[in-house]
């Protein structure tokens, strides 16, 4: 049944570049829609810049231009960047807008209307220099918790507390330097306790596990209001009624999203409210959980306006295991990363790593440069490389028919068309990544088996057969690749002389047919020019300012969600410590979700001779369908003490290779043995 799908991602601010740490989420949500369009159903995917706030007022006043100016500029900028990345939005559209205003307006007073709407005056702090109250990033101060420095006027970096910026000690403009008085302002808020009941049966309906029981911790009290006003000098939109309040940026950057999509639906001659109503996905940073789980859906169901389907929400990327570092060269900007190297690998790259749950995934840049050097180019490419070259070269460029053989070949490929279908539903790019290796590596070992380069020079026919097979098999595979990389999936279909793929395209195979010229599809990449991209991006620490995935939400962040600290290395261990475990195949017998748990599975194991084991392993989010492992095999410590826990005993230890769910790990291949034979 074909789908209508809208899906967004969270909008980027205009003040500022597009980095790597952007760019996890806009590439993702590009896979998944394009997927979406690859099996035929309607998607309209939309964005925006945000483009209100202070940070935006007090920028353009620097560089001596309009705050609308500066808009356009970075508009231009960002969407070059998107672009050049094959991202492909069907409408990039700005906050800035008739549409936006007009709805925003419209969402407040049903508000207003529904008694959602109440003042209060509460202290704020005021720069007499500036002329203007201070926003919680434009004040540093002393953490009133735990007395450290430096630390902004909405939370501490060092303690994690968060606070009012006027409990700040010796308080600092950050634009002048000057102290800051406390002055009493008026302000609108949006009551969200009246909708306690409702968004606590919402969002479990809407988000993960791991994310609903993180947010209903806070429905253990009432729910506090949230204010929805700024006050004059503001770049933003007036709120109705007043005379020197304007609507806080996060009243209506998510209005944004359905002012992108009015947008083109006006343009299309369509009813945005018929899109609007039908699937509706939210892709979203972990630090913007409270703005798109509570604010959001709470604001819409007062209006009266449908909220998401879903709110889909991912991790923070790490560079070598740290903290995005300008001092380190390791914020690296996405122009800067075009300027050295090119946009499929990246996207290859985040593909593998990232499985569909709020982990936070790491760029290692030597392990990036060596799997797409060995996987994307030496691995699959290298199939079209080797078979198309030679095809030409030799057989005038043309497929001949498949024998029993290659047929099989082909079969298995096709078999994994609901697999591979499966891992990109549920955004676990990293599986289907992993599948396609698989099928990349069954045709690498045919065309090896079959070995043309000898055949060549006595079997011309023979030859051809095995060249037909190997690359029917690679051109199902780029097929699967498609979404996550489009451009070089379109290169590969030029090369099979056809104009379109779609997921039914799947279902045939070309025999006896001509090839098209070959182009090279995917170059390996060099560590110098990744060492180049770092040097562009290294900035002496005293120039470098603010560091990290710092971003429009970050000013808000849940500071429980921060990317946690690299764990150093354990004490070295010595042979003869290795040498005590008891490594063995098991047979998983049953495999099941542990109830209350979001990591937990129960394994019944085989373990043939020993017996039957029972163990408990924190593998769940990388296997969502448990049932899905009965019948495996798996390597088992087998020695380990039983451990008592608070849902049984579990007698021993399942050997996995990666982390769950946040760098495609994957239980560790067994050997095709028994259960029970010890594993070397």
């Amino acid at each position: 049944m074909k789908r209508r799908i809208v899906v967004t991602s969270a909008l980027p601010y205009a003040n500022g570049d597009i980095h790597l740490g952007h760019l996890v989420e806009y590439i993702q949500t590009d896979f998944w829609v394009r997927f979406q369009k690859l099996r035929g159903h309607e998607c309209v995917y939309v964005c925006a810049d945000d483009t209100h706030g202070t940070p935006i007022m007090i920028r353009a006043r620097k560089e001596g231009i309009t705050p609308e100016e500066l808009i356009a500029r970075s508009h231009a900028a960002h969407l070059k960047d998107f672009t050049d990345f094959q991202i492909a939005f069907d409408n990039y559209y700005s906050t800035n807008s008739p549409e936006n205003r007009e709805l925003s307006e419209s969402i407040y007073f049903a508000a207003e209307k529904a008694g959602a709407i109440t003042r209060k005056t509460t202290p704020q702090l005021y720069c007499e220099h500036c002329k203007m109250f201070l926003p919680d990033r434009f004040v540093k101060g002393v953490c009133p918790k735990c007395g450290a420095d430096n630390q902004y006027g909405d939370s501490c970096d060092k303690c994690g507390s968060t606070y009012g910026a006027e409990e700040l000690g010796a308080p600092k403009c950050t634009t002048c330097g000057s102290t800051p008085v406390v002055k009493d302002s008026e302000h609108l808020y949006f009551e969200l306790e009246p909708q306690h009941e409702y968004l606590e049966k919402w969002i479990p309906g809407h988000t993960t596990s791991d994310v609903s029981n993180k947010l209903l911790e806070w429905f253990k009290e009432p729910l506090r209001a949230w204010c929805i006003s700024r006050d004059a000098p503001y770049f933003g939109f007036k709120i109705p009624g007043t005379e020197d309040k304007f609507f806080y940026v996060w009243v209506d950057a998510p209005i944004g999203y359905i002012a992108s999509l009015k947008n083109w639906c006006d343009r299309q001659g369509k009813d945005w409210r018929e899109y609007w109503n039908s699937e509706l996905y939210h892709f979203i940073g972990k630090d913007i959980i409270r703005f798109h789980c509570l604010f959001w859906p709470g604001m819409l169901h007062t209006a009266g306006i449908e909220g998401p389907d879903k709110v889909f929400v991912h991790g923070f990327l790490t560079v070598n295991g740290e903290k995005m570092s300008k001092s380190k060269g390791t914020f690296v900007n996405a122009r800067t990363y075009l300027d050295n190297l090119p946009a499929d690998a990246l996207r290859y790259y985040y593909a593998a790593k990232l499985g569909g749950t709020v982990d936070d995934i790491d760029l290692n840049l030597a392990d990036f440069v060596q799997r797409v050097n060995s996987d994307l180019v030496g691995k699959i490419t290298n199939i079209a490389s080797r078979g198309g070259q030679m095809l030409q070269k030799k057989l005038e460029g043309r497929l001949g028919a498949l024998d029993a053989e290659g047929r099989a070949l082909v079969e298995k490929c096709q078999a994994a068309a609901g697999t591979i279908a499966g891992y990109y539903e549920d955004r676990r790019f990293n599986q289907v990544v992993v599948e396609i290796c698989r099928l990349a590596d069954a045709a690498n070992e045919y065309f090896d088996r079959r070995e043309p380069w000898k055949t060549v020079k006595t079997d011309l026919e023979a030859t051809r057969t095995t060249l037909t097979a190997a690359l029917n098999a690679f051109r199902l595979i780029a097929i699967y690749l498609k979404p996550v990389l489009p451009a070089y999936a379109d290169k590969a279909m030029a090369l099979f002389g056809e104009t379109e793929w779609t997921w039914e395209t799947l279902g045939t195979v070309l025999e006896n047919t001509a090839l098209g010229p070959y182009e090279y599809l995917a170059s390996r990449i060099d560590m110098k020019q990744v060492d180049a991209m770092i040097s562009a991006a290294t900035v002496k620490p005293a120039e470098s300012g603010e560091v990290a995935h710092e971003s429009r939400a970050s000013k808000n962040k849940d500071k429980s969600a921060a990317p946690a600290a690299v764990a150093p290395l354990k004490p070295q261990i010595e042979f003869a410590d290795f040498e005590k475990l008891d490594l063995r195949i098991a047979t998983v017998e049953n495999c099941e979700i542990v109830p209350k748990s979001s990591k937990l599975l129960k394994f019944t194991l085989n373990v043939g001779a020993l017996g039957e084991r029972t163990v408990f392993s924190g593998i769940r989010q990388a296997y969502p369908d448990p049932a899905a492992l009965i019948g495996k095999e798996l390597l088992l410590v087998a020695n380990l003490a039983p451990r008592k826990m608070s849902v049984g005993v579990s007698e021993g230890m399942i050997i996995f290779a990666g982390e769950p769910g946040a760098n495609g790990g994957v239980l560790f291949p067994a050997a095709a043995a028994g259960a029970g034979t010890p594993a070397t």
